[in-house]
């Protein structure tokens, strides 16, 4: 039978944990072959080529920090050469830093909107020069706290409110040429990034399996099968969508 990404290449950017990495192995396992990009873990992205090599996959890390356009175009440069061209972008990479109004500073907007909303606009711009005549599918990685506005979220928030907006946007800019543009719109999922900050546990934990419809907090599990679905044919008259994969809240 064949894979439905077969002979599909992939970028995953932020690709070394949580649901970045989770995406890499499902479109690794649905056939493509996957570039995994990381900015500070080596190790977790020689990991998760490791594992999809394992299972017979072809994957490849690549180091670059998506804030910075050097970086940008180096990894898509290294795409070019390990696989020749492009035909999926997962905008995964991101940050997040919760503050009250009292504590939002210059550093803190600038980090998220760097790495968040201008990283993922280089990213996209780089990606269409190899996607070619044949088109492409970009998934951007936003999040429920467009829909939710949680507390102390409004740096964040503005940074996922603006991806929702630029997905849009770029489904009608790119449809001409065959590019679809779609986001996928998490709740809260339980990943290194959510144990750390302490929000896979306690109130905001308790919150959710009291409010979501679902009763419980997301796994990446619950999200890399629509990332296949959207770069995938099964999905190719879908574009400019934003699709919450949060449970029901």
């Amino acid at each position: 039978m064949t894979k439905k990404l077969e002979g599909k290449t992939a970028v995953v950017t932020g690709a070394s944990k949580g649901i970045g990495a989770a995406i890499a192995r499902d479109l690794a396992a649905a056939g493509a072959r996957v570039v995994v990009n990381y900015a500070s873990s080596k190790e977790g992205a020689e990991k998760v080529v490791a594992d999809i090599v394992a299972k017979g996959g072809k994957a490849v890390a690549v180091h670059g920090d998506m804030s910075k356009a050097a970086d940008v175009a180096h990894l898509f440069a290294e795409t070019k050469k390990s696989y020749g061209g492009l035909d999926i972008l997962v905008n995964n990479a991101g940050i997040y830093k919760f503050a009250p109004l009292e504590e939002v500073t210059e550093e803190l907007f600038h980090s998220q909107f760097n790495l968040n909303v201008l990283g993922l606009l280089m990213a996209t711009k780089e990606a269409v020069k190899l996607f070619g005549d044949k088109g492409g599918s970009v998934i951007n990685i936003s999040s429920t706290v467009t829909r939710i506005t949680p507390p102390h979220s409004s740096v964040y928030s503005a940074t996922k409110g603006a991806v929702d907006a630029i997905t849009g946007v770029l489904a009608k800019e790119l449809g001409p040429r065959k590019i679809r543009v779609n986001a996928i719109n998490p709740g809260l999922i339980a990943t290194e990034g959510t144990h750390v900050g302490g929000m896979s546990e306690g109130d905001m934990k308790g919150w959710i399996e009291a409010t979501a419809p679902l009763g419980r907090i997301g796994q990446v599990d619950d999200i890399a099968p629509t990332a296949v679905y959207l770069a995938s044919d099964d999905s190719k008259y879908m574009t400019g969508q934003t699709l919450f994969v949060s449970g029901g809240l």
